[in-house]
């Protein structure tokens, strides 16, 4: 089945580009003001390898609204990466082709290993519609290899990316459906690991959401105003014979909002601050008879990104929140186990900081740093307690498509009333891009 749905999605991939030039042909030749140029690759700057350059195309943003096409046209545009991942530990981590933590070490101190993958190969499609209309609509279907419990050289297809976007031109107004990042904690940095520093300081991920953005002028500044409802995604429960998953089962969505300001730059990045937080409950039932507990799930989170020269930036964010796994804080542990069930909630903070060098040539440059810290009196003996990283990376651009990476890191994790556990990992990526 999976090899079907490959095929499938090939397929339509090999078709995109003769469906838009024939479509292109019932336009005039000439390209009219402000129509959308896609690109493989935004900011931040340039890692040919990583989750945050390499994940996201720009969003498609409708032309200028003065201009209208006679005849609608439905563009349609393939992008993707096929990316080569080569990595060694001095120690043994989760999950292995990428890094979420150290291993505890009592039974296997130095157990050294190596993995290569290309389950981070990616394909996308980006959608757009232009039209006569003052309402334009755009979308994303994205596709990676990283789909759960699979053999090493049988990897499954998982969603990334499948959403739609309306815009409203002239009322600043937007309108989001589908799977796509969160509305919290909307930056990454720029890492080869795969991760992100998901687990190590930087939380958010992409769920199913419905999302309202409204961007407003104050004076010479932006605000951008956005809210969401998403999907809760829980834990499985078992209990007494009974199966919930506790997100589903509370019956109401996760409540996301973030509010940004940036301010004019005569630097290519403006800078931009913003404040987020979510909000969602979980219900765990604890008999067949009706009986259950709840869970609250919440962070609040700032975010900032600004150009320090014309040639390096920086970016940070910092969160503190409660169960927070299915937002990749709390170093993946959103509730306390007690017997067969759950206790409480494991509250946790954290952040990251990353500076970008971009030598205008070949060669790009990246260093930072990332911290999860978990409330001790919410968590069991032997459970996790801290991780940090601090990594440092390189991209150097073969050809204009083909690219080489490398990254050191060095990570640290605590445990409870137990030794913390330290790997030092040296990785390597080669990456073509379409």
């Amino acid at each position: 089945m999976n090899t079907i749905r490959l095929l499938a999605f090939a397929t339509l991939l090999l078709y995109a580009y003769p469906f838009q030039d024939a479509l292109a042909q019932r336009v005039a030749p000439s390209t009219p003001r402000g129509s959308v140029t896609y690109a493989a690759q935004t900011a931040p700057p340039d890692n040919s390898a990583s989750e945050s350059a390499l994940s996201e195309t720009g969003r498609v943003s409708a032309p200028d609204s003065s201009e209208s096409e006679a005849i609608p046209v439905l563009e349609l545009r393939p992008y993707g990466f096929i990316k080569a991942d080569a990595s060694y530990d001095d120690s043994r981590t989760t999950p292995g082709n990428y890094i979420l933590f150290v291993d505890r070490e009592l039974a296997r101190r130095q157990d050294d290993e190596f993995n290569l993958t290309a389950n981070q190969t990616r394909l996308g499609l980006n959608i757009r519609e232009t039209s006569g209309l003052e309402v334009k609509a755009s979308g994303k279907l994205e596709i990676d290899f990283y789909g759960n419990y699979a053999d090493e050289n049988k990897a499954k297809i998982q969603m990334r990316h499948a959403w739609f976007e309306v815009l409203f031109p002239g009322s600043g107004i937007s309108l989001l459906a589908g799977q796509t990042w969160d509305v919290v904690s909307p930056l990454n940095p720029s890492t080869v690991n795969y991760t992100v520093l998901w687990e190590a300081g930087n939380i958010g991920y992409r769920r199913p959401q419905i999302r309202l953005t409204k961007t407003a002028a104050i004076g010479r500044a932006e605000l951008q105003v956005q809210g969401a409802i998403a999907r809760t995604v829980g834990h499985l429960a078992i209990w007494e014979g009974t199966s919930t998953e506790t997100g589903e089962d509370n019956g109401y969505p996760t409540l996301q909002g973030r509010v940004a300001v940036s301010i004019p730059s005569s630097r290519t990045v403006a800078p931009e601050i913003g404040f987020s937080a979510h909000y969602a409950t979980e219900e765990c039932d604890t008999s067949s008879t009706g009986e259950h507990l709840h869970f609250r799930s919440w962070s609040a989170n700032l975010d900032f990104s600004m150009p320090v020269t014309s040639r390096i930036s920086l970016q940070s964010e910092a969160f503190t929140g409660s169960n927070l796994s299915a937002y990749l804080g709390g170093i993946g542990q959103g509730l306390r186990t007690v017997g067969d069930g759950f206790g409480n909630e494991i509250a946790s903070r954290g952040g990251w900081v990353a500076l970008y060098i971009d030598t205008r040539s070949a060669f790009q440059f990246a260093v930072g740093a990332g911290v999860d810290d978990v409330r001790d009196a919410d968590i069991n003996p032997r459970d996790r307690s801290s991780n940090r990283v601090l990594f440092a990376n390189g991209t150097y651009a073969l050809t204009e498509h083909a690219g080489i990476a490398v990254e050191l890191s060095h990570w640290r994790t605590g445990y409870l009333d137990s030794e913390a556990a330290d790997n030092f990992r040296a990785q390597t990526a080669l990456t073509y891009r379409f």
